[in-house]
């Protein structure tokens, strides 16, 4: 069976929210304090789970990406803007603002339960959608570059008190910040 995929940003602190400052919130913008080495390329070490899966957004971090990512040529840019992206939401999306994007028809979590057993999810973003899928105990797997800022405010990954045991499977320097992948222990859950 695939996985589900969850990237986000973080700070030490927890705060997934406004890495990039475009929100206008007070603490926002840290994920660009140590310059673009830690957010540029595949980072999340992803490799071919990226190529052969199917990314999922929530609308308002789908809408965000696709003013950003189709005016990009980079090797890696040009692997985001070709991947499947599908978009959870109630309110439609123009799919022709960046390609290969669809909305998903009816129920999230339907959907996910359905698409799991065909490919890869990987959740980019998309903080309320997360939770969901969380609630719904459908992450495998967390991948997260962690920043060395503490934000003190914002909203936080695992703030819904879902339970869940991680095993800390790889960890990694990542220039100024540090990827950390963390993956279901189903074991303990019985």
């Amino acid at each position: 069976m695939s996985e589900v995929i969850v990237i986000q940003f973080s700070t030490l602190d927890g705060i997934v929210s406004d890495p990039d400052g475009r929100a206008g919130t007070s603490y926002g913008g840290w994920a660009f304090r140590y310059g673009l080495s830690p957010v540029t390329d595949d980072k999340f070490r992803l490799g071919a789970r990226m190529e052969n899966g199917v990314q999922l957004y929530g609308r308002r971090t789908w809408e965000r990406f696709a003013r950003l990512w189709p005016t990009r040529d980079s090797g890696y840019a040009k692997l985001m803007n070709t991947v499947p992206k599908r978009v959870a939401t109630r309110t439609g999306i123009d799919a022709t603002a960046w390609s290969n994007s669809a909305a998903i028809d009816g129920d999230p979590i339907d959907w996910v339960t359905a698409e799991r057993p065909h490919r890869d999810i990987v959740v980019i973003g998309s903080l309320s959608l997360v939770h969901e899928l969380a609630a719904a105990d459908l992450v495998d797997e967390y991948r997260l570059i962690t920043f060395p800022t503490v934000a003190g405010e914002g909203d936080r990954l695992f703030a819904t008190g879902t339970p869940a045991d991680f095993e800390f499977t790889e960890v990694e320097p990542l220039g100024s910040a540090v990827l950390t992948v963390l993956r279901r222990d189903r074991s303990r859950n019985g």
